[in-house]
């Protein structure tokens, strides 16, 4: 696998209210349920399939879950899957966001 690039908080941020980037959100749905980043794209790592992503565009794409274990293992399911495009993950994933009292969604 490539370079991982350890995307920040505020890179998230910052992405996610310009549109540069696809937040992957890998956790699981009832994790989902109970709380997510507004804008995240829900993909759960138990039936993850990188042939499932956004098509290469202008926007990064970057996974995130809870703690940003399963950032990687989805990181190197979409090498595996040919997506060598895709190398970002939000590093301290959803615990930092909660942490950090950032908004949290709920649908």
């Amino acid at each position: 696998m490539s370079e991982v690039e350890n995307v920040t908080r505020d890179e998230v941020k910052q992405g996610l209210a310009d549109d540069s980037i696809i937040l992957i959100d890998v956790r699981e749905p009832h994790e989902w349920a109970a709380g997510h980043i507004d804008g995240a794209v829900l993909m759960p790592l138990s039936t993850f399939d990188a042939a499932d992503l956004p098509a290469p565009s202008q926007k990064k794409i970057v996974f995130q879950c809870n703690s940003g274990k399963r950032t990687l293992m989805a990181l190197q399911a979409a090498h595996a899957g040919g997506r060598t495009d895709v190398n970002a993950h939000y590093e301290g994933s959803f615990q930092d966001w909660r942490n950090a009292g950032e908004p949290i969604a709920r649908d």
